[in-house]
């Protein structure tokens, strides 16, 4: 590279963010992948749902033009490691437009449940394109080849968009056996031979029950899902009791203020099978389940020891990640753009992180201020990040500066922020001093929470990491990248798609 190149091709903030403060703008994959990871259709601090809607529009419709192979591949990896829905399926209703071929390649590893079904198929609609044409039918096909007696149940209420029955109707699908033809036909609402689908006639059983030891029956005979049981009979505290015994472990945390209410909760032996559930690292790991689920469960419930199994839940979700290395500055940031479930879920994950360190990484809080957070590696992270609350305006370089002010000699640096700076010295510059005055080899991870296009880092920066968007995943591939992993969008780009 020639001296001119280093000296006058550095890279200088080149947009503002939503403050109008100086960031850099991100390659099309990288602000495609924030998009999928971020998923905000609905309100932030800074974007309304309609604004957000029609940038992601934009992107899909780019990405699908110049980058098809990508998108797909991003499509992918959103809807499967990212447990990302509605923007995903968005993508793939465009990327059917442009490419029918990759569309069909990914499209049963995007639409996984009945319900991205119907939501796809509303998308499409919503784009005038009606129910997409042949090669979209194929693909429809192929997913109802796969409906289960258990989804039938489940997912074909009316009122709420394409039901199964309403994908029955559209695509048309032609049956493989005699159990297949008659659940196609319940499905479109027509007579059939319920004795071969012991499962509808369960539902269809308990909806003609007359009393409540008859719902039980059917309930548990059936083992219909408290959806389908909850939208055909108003559930007393006995029902609830029966469905208690059959919830997913998602379900589960999702009902537990219903569980309450209805009095389930004032019986020992439930509350113990609860806790019991909560508890089972097996099950978690099945259940993938997103850390910000506990800590909303934690904020709703009241009862004392299903807290504290929500507490060792969330200990054990994070058991398994590998170790992060112990020279590691933890930012979070507090600013009042962060209130919410945004900082719900950062305070989570940044206290995760400081326990995977064992204690002895630098775990700050920031605004305009820097703050030592002072975590305890015995305290749980729920009850730690329930005290933890959003304030003031965002300096994102404040802590950088702290770190170089005191020396402080750190291998990693992870900021958990929105990025809206609005006051003080940027991130990056702050970054590179470090690097310069401390630390040359620092590797730092941003990870950005929120939907905003605009960034604290330049594109091309080596030792400098994005990551959009929460999931499971999040804490892992961090570490992983510690020890050398590779960036997300590289990542997604090198993943098999016949897979």
């Amino acid at each position: 590279m020639s001296i001119a190149k280093k000296l006058f091709g550095a890279a200088r903030p080149n947009v503002s963010n939503q403050e109008r403060y100086p960031a850099y703008a991100r390659s099309a994959e990288e602000q495609y992948v924030q998009t999928l990871l971020t998923n905000t259709m609905g309100n932030t601090f800074y974007a309304d749902g309609q604004e957000l809607l029609a940038d992601a529009a934009q992107l899909h419709h780019r990405m699908a033009e110049t980058n098809p192979a990508f998108m797909a591949k991003a499509i992918v990896f959103a809807r499967g490691e990212g447990l990302m829905r509605l923007q995903p399926l968005f993508g793939l209703a465009i990327l059917s437009m442009y490419r029918p071929d990759l569309f069909a390649a990914v499209f049963l590893r995007v639409v996984r449940i009945p319900s991205d079904l119907s939501d796809f198929l509303t998308i499409l609609k919503g784009l005038g394109r009606g129910e997409g044409g042949r090669a979209v039918k194929r693909q429809v096909n192929r997913f109802l080849a796969g409906v289960s007696e258990y989804w039938a149940t489940k997912y074909n209420g009316r009122g709420r968009g394409y039901s199964l029955g309403d994908a029955v109707a559209t695509a048309h699908p032609k049956p493989e056996h005699e159990k297949q033809r008659a659940l196609f036909r319940y499905l479109r609402g027509q007579e059939t031979d319920l004795a071969l689908l012991p499962q509808v006639e369960a539902l269809e059983r308990l909806k003609l029950a007359s009393t409540e030891a008859e719902r039980i029956e059917w309930i548990e005979r059936g083992k219909l899902p408290y959806e389908t049981v909850t939208g055909a009979v108003k559930p007393s505290k006995a029902v609830w009791e029966a469905l208690l015994y059959q919830m997913p472990t998602f379900a589960l945390l999702r009902h537990m203020n219903a569980l309450e209410r209805a009095g389930v909760l004032d019986e020992k032996r439930n509350v113990d099978y609860i806790a019991s559930r909560l508890t089972d690292r097996d099950a978690l790991r099945k259940a993938k389940l997103l850390p910000f689920r506990l800590a909303t469960a934690f904020r709703q419930v009241e009862h004392p020891e299903l807290r504290d199994a929500l507490r060792e839940a969330a200990e054990l979700t994070f058991d398994n990640l590998p170790e992060l290395g112990e020279r590691t500055a933890i930012f979070l940031d507090i600013s009042g753009s962060m209130d919410g479930q945004y900082l719900e879920i950062g305070a989570v994950f940044a206290l995760a992180l400081y326990k995977k360190t064992h204690g002895n990484s630098l775990f700050w809080l920031f605004d305009t201020e820097v703050v030592d957070a002072k975590p305890s590696r015995h305290d749980s992270i729920l009850t730690q990040a329930a005290r933890i609350h959003a304030r003031g305006g965002t300096d994102t370089g404040a802590p950088v500066r702290k770190l170089i002010r005191e020396r402080k000699q750190v291998d990693q640096i992870v900021i958990i922020t929105d990025e809206q700076q609005n006051s003080g010295s940027p991130f990056y510059e702050q970054l590179k001093l470090y690097r310069s005055k401390v630390n040359r080899d620092a590797k730092a991870f941003v990870v950005d929470i929120a939907p905003y296009r605009q960034a604290m880092v330049p594109e091309r920066d080596p030792q400098t990491y994005y990551i959009y968007g929460w999931s499971d995943a999040v804490l892992s591939y961090i570490a992983r990248c510690v020890q050398g992993y590779g960036t997300l969008t590289e990542r997604i780009a090198g993943m098999d798609l016949e897979q």
